[in-house]
């Protein structure tokens, strides 16, 4: 059985290339080793630093969650969520709108994402080389809640700036009690990852309801 995300990238990159208006200029045909230049990355010396997705709403977060699968209209995002939160201050809030999507393709997802809107057109990403997991904290309003696929990487194949890697877990019945979850990376390919976290859920696993809460997501 394929990935869901296998699924939900065909349906995106469908998307993406009927939206976007933006081309990149035949110049842009570059070797393998320019596409992968990163914009930031980590020294090579010393230990890796934790490196955040999400941390609180005003800290310097370095994805955006702008890549809405397949159109973001069934999905509600809030960063700055204050009640009952993990790590800081704030977390993030999301609401799957079960009864919309209903009406449309039976699923949703987000992709955080650097820059914004970036689905492998666009230089970007980050050299994360040296991180041995991603670990982020989640939980269901009401529990129960099923998350098809928790993924970092997997953005722009057949495109100019692909990622180097991607990683995942899932499906994940979430509780509704805070839980730590880990995607491993040991033997990944970190040097460009522009999709730096990403879900997918649908309908067939939440026939109700889906509203969940993630928190502290980084690199280590």
């Amino acid at each position: 059985m394929r990935s869901a995300f296998a699924i939900i990238l065909g349906c995106v990159i469908l998307v993406a290339v009927q939206g976007c208006s933006e081309q990149p200029p035949k110049s842009a045909e570059k070797s393998q080793k320019a596409i992968a230049e990163p914009v930031a990355q980590q020294s090579p010396k010393g230990p890796f630093t934790p490196f955040y997705v999400y941390r609180d709403k005003p800290s310097r977060n370095r994805y955006i969650p702008s890549g809405y699968m397949p159109t973001g209209e069934c999905l509600t995002v809030d960063e700055g969520w204050q009640y009952d939160v993990k790590e800081g201050k704030t977390c993030i809030r999301i609401v799957y709108d079960i009864s919309c999507s209903k009406e449309g393709r039976n699923w949703a997802g987000i992709y955080w994402q650097n820059p914004a809107d970036n689905w492998g057109d666009k230089k970007g990403g980050y050299n994360l080389t040296g991180a041995t997991k991603l670990i982020f904290w989640a939980k269901g309003e009401m529990g129960g809640e099923r998350i098809e696929e928790f993924r970092i990487g997997g953005l722009g194949q057949g495109k100019l700036y692909p990622d180097s890697d991607s990683a995942s877990i899932g499906p994940v019945i979430l509780t509704s009690q805070w839980k730590e979850y880990t995607i491993d990376l040991r033997g990944k390919d970190l040097t460009y990852i522009s999709g730096g976290f990403a879900f997918s859920a649908n309908v067939e696993g939440n026939p109700h309801h889906c509203t969940f809460y993630l928190d502290d997501i980084h690199y280590e």
